[in-house]
This record gives structure tokens, C-alpha cells and sequence, in this order.
């Protein structure tokens, strides 16, 4: 049964880049020949998947992928379009698109001023040319700055960009530089990634190959030290591991994730949670197509045990600046607070969690080890 709810998300996956990052193990497809086609079946799996979220207000809606700013403004307006068609959506909704600098040229920011989007998160990832090549990005460096201006300029204030850090070619100084010329931009959002290697990605075969250095976890995390330093510095929040918001101005979209509220993914390879269950599309433009011709979500579900509740709320909420609470682990399990409150003394004994009434929450020291001191905290009935 599906909890009574008062608010969720939506998520909406446009599976298409104009090239391959090294890096990247999203679902995306480098041909948009089929674009209209995915267009057509997103509406379409945003009506069927119309009572998932059991009438809820919509408070954000979140254009991801792949590179969504590949559409352009009619084709996000028609999205926008059907899913107030098929759900109530808040007047204040937070509508972020996820867009590389390549693509806002002044044109196309212009048209989308046109449409209700009004968060964009701008995939930055270097303001550094020798790096941006290496990661094989479509934009230049002078695309980066140039973009962000573009969209102030139009009138759009709620920016958010991506930095990558914790790689090959990325020096102390050159960090300290990407960071300088983000504050200068005047922003009030940042999100910033450590550089992972997936198996099946052009870096990992480069690695194996010896084509490329190896990902350094001393340099990660020397980098992400300065960056919690410098972000405190410039009156940031670090509200999550891997973001840091001005007061006021966090991710309400991904705020939501790591608080458990629930959503509904629509589009090849997207995932929804409703509290009780999960679901994931097929990872598969054609596949995702062609169950959608036969009007049939192309989804696998798995509904959630206790112990699967427990652990993603540790999981989510000790990355956050909000923290666990024992109210929370009780409200789930009875009895289970007590286990794990047991189980983060030591943690609090080394200085990586601080305890305040209830709630825990990382010190900036055990930031550095979130995932595993999740992982020595889950519940395990065995």
C-alpha cells in the first residue's frame, strides 16, 4: 500500500549527449535520431505513471540525463504542458534543467526564459581547457564563464554549476582557480564531485590501459578538504556531501531525495520511490520505446523491507547536514535505535560524528568517510 502523501518530485531522464564524457556511465545516446520518438513516449509514461505519486503536489520538477538542454523550448514546454495536465503542480515549483554551456547560447537562454524553468545546473565540470579535453567535454573553458553570465543576464538567478575534482591533471593551484573563478561568477549554488572511475567507461579502459594515471584518493581528498574550507569561507552551506548552497538557495529537488520524499522517474533508465517501493526503467532507448508502443511501463519493482528502509535512510540522511535521528530509525523499526545508537559511539569516540539530543550528524572529519561509516551502521537481521 502506498503512503498518503503531501508533496513529491518529478523526475524526467533525456537520454541524449552530443558526445561521451571518459567519465560518465549515465544512460545516454550520442544519435538523437529518435528524439521526437522519446519526446512522444515520455508523455506518454508521464500520463500512465499518473496515479504513482497518489495525487500529490508536485513542488519540483527536475530535467536530468544525459544533457537536457539538447531540447529545445517547445519540446520542454510540452513536457511541462502534459504533466500539469496529469498533475497538480505547486505555482512556486522549483524547475531545474540540467544544461551544458555548449548549448546556452544567447538564442537558445532566451528561449528559455519562454519556458517555466527557472533553476538551472550547469555542468562546468573545469574552467581549465587541457582538463576539459581530457574529460573529453563538448564546451571550451571560455564557453563555461560565458554561459553563466548568459543566463544571469536573461534574468535567471537560481544557478547551480558542477565542478569535478580529485583527478590526473587537476593541481592544488588549478583547484584553488576553479574555485576562485566559480566565487567570482557570484552563484549561489555549487555542486562538486570527486572523480570516480566506473567499470565500462572510456577512463577505465584508459587506466587499465595505462593510457591515464590512476585516480589518486590521497589527492581527492586533500582537494576535498580545501574545498569544505574555502566554501565555509564564502558563507556556503555544506548541506550534503557533495553540495553546498547559499542560505536559502539548496537543492529543493535533490533535498527531497536524501529526505525520503517521494518522486516518480519517467524516462530510460529513470527510478521512482513512493516510501514503499522502488521501480527503474529499462536502461534502453529502444527497449524503453517499444514497451511504450504497447502502452507498458518498461519497469522492474521491488518493494522495500524493513531493514531495506533502515539502511537507506541512514544511507541518505548521514550525508546530510540534517543528519540521522533515532525518532526517525524508531518510526521504522522499534527497538532499533538502540542498536545503532550503540553502534555510532565509536564513531563518535574518533571524532567522525557528533551527537545533539537525537540526531547525528557528520564532523567535518568523518565527512571523508561517509560511506563507510554508513556502512558499518547498517541494520543487518541476520
Amino acid at each position: 500500500m502506498y503512503l498518503c502523501i503531501s508533496m513529491a518530485g518529478i523526475y524526467i531522464h533525456i537520454p541524449f549527449c552530443k558526445q561521451a564524457c571518459h567519465y560518465c556511465d549515465f544512460h545516454f545516446s550520442t544519435s538523437q535520431k529518435n528524439r521526437g520518438a522519446i519526446i512522444q513516449a515520455l508523455a506518454q509514461e508521464i500520463e500512465l505513471q499518473k496515479s504513482y505519486l497518489d495525487n500529490a503536489l508536485i513542488e519540483t520538477i527536475y530535467f536530468g540525463g544525459g544533457t537536457p538542454s539538447v531540447l529545445d523550448a517547445s519540446q520542454i514546454n510540452f513536457l511541462l504542458e502534459t504533466m500539469a495536465k496529469h498533475h497538480q503542480v505547486s505555482s512556486g515549483a522549483e524547475i531545474t534543467l540540467e544544461a551544458n554551456p555548449d548549448d546556452l547560447s544567447q538564442d537558445k537562454v532566451l528561449q528559455l526564459r519562454q519556458t517555466a524553468i527557472n533553476r538551472f545546473s550547469i555542468g562546468i565540470q573545469s574552467f581549465f581547457d587541457e582538463d576539459l579535453v581530457w574529460m573529453n567535454r563538448a564546451h571550451r573553458a571560455a564557453e563555461a564563464e560565458t554561459s553563466i553570465k548568459r543566463v544571469q543576464d536573461a534574468g535567471f538567478e537560481n544557478i547551480t554549476a558542477d565542478l569535478i575534482y580529485g583527478y590526473p591533471l587537476l593541481s592544488a593551484d588549478k583547484w584553488e582557480r576553479n574555485l576562485n573563478t566559480l566565487f567570482s561568477l557570484n552563484i549561489p549554488h555549487l555542486s562538486a564531485y570527486s572523480m570516480t572511475v566506473e567499470p565500462r567507461t572510456a577512463l577505465a579502459s584508459q587506466i587499465k590501459k595505462k593510457q591515464s594515471p590512476p585516480v589518486n584518493d590521497a589527492q581527492s581528498a586533500e582537494q576535498f578538504v580545501y574545498l569544505m574550507h574555502r566554501m565555509q569561507e564564502q558563507g556556503f552551506e555544506h548541506y550534503e556531501i557533495s553540495n553546498f548552497g547559499k542560505p536559502g538557495k539548496h537543492s529543493q529537488h535533490n533535498s527531497n531525495y536524501w529526505k525520503g520524499i517521494p518522486y516518480v522517474g519517467i524516462g530510460p533508465s529513470a527510478h521512482s520511490f513512493n516510501g514503499d517501493a522502488r521501480q527503474w526503467n529499462v536502461a534502453n532507448n529502444a527497449l524503453y520505446l517499444k514497451s511504450l508502443s504497447e502502452n507498458n511501463i518498461p519497469a522492474e519493482l521491488e518493494t522495500l523491507t524493513t531493514e531495506n528502509r533502515l539502511n537507506e535512510y541512514i544511507m541518505t540522511s548521514i550525508r546530510t547536514m540534517w543528519g540521522f535521528s533515532l525518532e526517525k530509525l524508531e518510526s521504522i523499526e522499534r527497538g532499533t535505535s538502540t542498536i545503532i545508537k550503540k553502534e555510532a559511539q565509536a564513531f563518535i569516540d574518533n571524532g567522525w560524528l557528533t551527537q545533539q539530543e537525537q540526531t547525528f550528524t557528520l564532523t567535518p572529519a568523518g565527512k571523508l568517510y561517509a560511506d563507510h561509516i554508513a556502512a558499518e551502521l547498517f541494520f543487518n537481521n541476520a
